[in-house]
């Protein structure tokens, strides 16, 4: 119930982000005419005096005034767009990354975490419902309906021009399509593996599941960087970085086992996950601490690069981030992302606290969707920070949505995966 009440919570306030958004449009819209009427106007007036230089000059301001009103007005429609998109792929990447992480303990015959396959399993579900909507933004793109992807109707810039081997509409739909379809297929087949498991006399599931995680995981290793390119990257389309990709794997990873980290906790809270113990909360506080030390490793190497080289097409990703209306955000990020989660989780005890745990991932949860927030609305809207009832209502609709579907399937199976050949080595962790 509760999380059908976020979900429509969520449903009302993109609703009003959508209709309010309507008409700023159109007053925006009306003062780019009105500016220009009077820029016409004014011009026609100085032109009757003698100085005819400083009437060309003058029509010459108005009109570029004009334009870039006019640029901003249509920049600005893009904002619910932009409020679902940010969401919409934070809680993707999210439910991504917790079938990465999961498939990553499999693959590497991993014994401690085993104790939590079933909780990963269950949260990785909401792959499938989240997906599927990305897909349907992602089509809704590529039909028009919405311009945060610029490029798609460019003309005439000899930059876009020369990825167009790359991005192109159909190469990127296609590519879209089989991403995500691919997640949902492997998705399915492992965790079939894994059920069967339980049920089956020898390791056979076991084994052919094994060798499918180790597929899956090349096949998002390969993938992951091309969304990257595709979904996030491209909205600078003049902009590019060889350290994206492993930035958003890390953001999203450190988010993902933040979630795995506070669900488990609270399961266990709840008296539902009695096999679980601190051990296994403490390692799962060591990633948390381990995959902010490598976000911050590579925002720092993609940044430290770019600015000592100061070259114009690279450095127009930060400038509007660094300087403009989101620099106070963009910097709190920082700390939000880095320096408390190091802080507090560099102590060995406090990985074993479990109220800290849910603190620190509070802010870590926190200081990622800013982290979204500030790869998608600077490129999408224009140097106008802008946060209200269509960010929270997306926030509130993909969280209901999350832990509708990944609390549904956690309740699906038993919480321990009792078949698995390292049930032992996950009952008796300690140290």
């Amino acid at each position: 119930m509760f999380a059908i009440i976020l979900m429509l919570l969520g449903i009302i306030g993109i609703a009003i982000g959508f209709f309010t958004n309507g008409e700023h449009h159109e007053d925006a819209t009306h003062d780019t005419e009105v500016v220009a009427k009077d820029g016409h106007d004014h011009a026609e007036d100085v032109k009757t005096h003698d100085d005819s230089h400083e009437a060309a000059a003058d029509d010459h301001h108005m009109a570029d005034h004009a334009e870039h009103s006019d640029n901003s007005a249509h920049l600005l429609a893009n904002r619910p767009w932009s409020a679902v998109y940010i969401a919409l792929f934070f809680f993707f990447m999210i439910a991504l990354s917790i079938f990465v992480f999961y498939a990553s303990q499999v693959a590497a015959s991993a014994g401690w975490s085993v104790a939590l396959y079933r909780v990963m399993e269950g949260l990785s579900g909401a792959v499938v419902p989240i997906g599927l909507l990305l897909l349907l933004f992602l089509v809704l793109g590529a039909m028009g309906v919405h311009h945060l992807f610029h490029w798609m109707t460019a003309v005439g810039d000899e930059i876009i021009e020369a990825k167009s081997f790359w991005l192109n509409i159909p190469g990127w739909t296609i590519r879209a399509f089989v991403f995500i379809l691919g997640y949902i297929g492997f998705r399915h087949i492992i965790i079939k593996k894994s059920e069967a498991q339980d049920k089956a006399e020898g390791y056979n599931p076991h084994e052919k599941g094994f060798r499918w995680t180790i597929l899956f995981v090349a096949f998002f290793m390969l993938t992951e960087a091309m969304f990257s390119w595709d979904w996030i990257m491209s909205l600078d389309p003049h902009w590019f970085s060889t350290l994206f990709a492993w930035y958003i794997f890390a953001s999203g990873m450190v988010s993902a086992v933040t979630v795995i980290a506070i669900v488990t906790i609270y399961l266990k809270h709840k008296g539902y996950l009695k096999f679980v113990n601190q051990s296994h909360i403490h390692d799962l506080g060591k990633f948390m601490f381990g995959f902010s030390i490598f976000w911050t490793y590579l925002w720092f190497a993609q940044f430290m690069l770019i600015w000592y080289a100061h070259m114009p097409e690279e450095t127009v990703y930060f400038v509007p981030r660094m300087y403009g209306a989101f620099k106070f955000w963009y910097f709190f990020m920082l700390l939000l992302n880095f320096l408390l989660p190091v802080l507090i989780l560099m102590d060995r005890d406090w990985k074993r606290k479990n109220f800290l745990i849910i603190i620190v991932g509070i802010i870590v949860l926190a200081g990622h969707y800013i982290d979204f927030y500030m790869m998608i609305m600077p490129s999408t809207i224009g140097d106008t920070f802008k946060f209200g009832i269509p960010e929270v209502g997306g926030i509130l609709f993909f969280l209901g949505l999350f832990i509708y579907f990944g609390f549904s399937n956690l309740a699906k199976r038993p919480l321990l995966h009792e078949g698995s050949p390292y049930i032992k080595e996950t009952l008796h962790h300690h140290f």
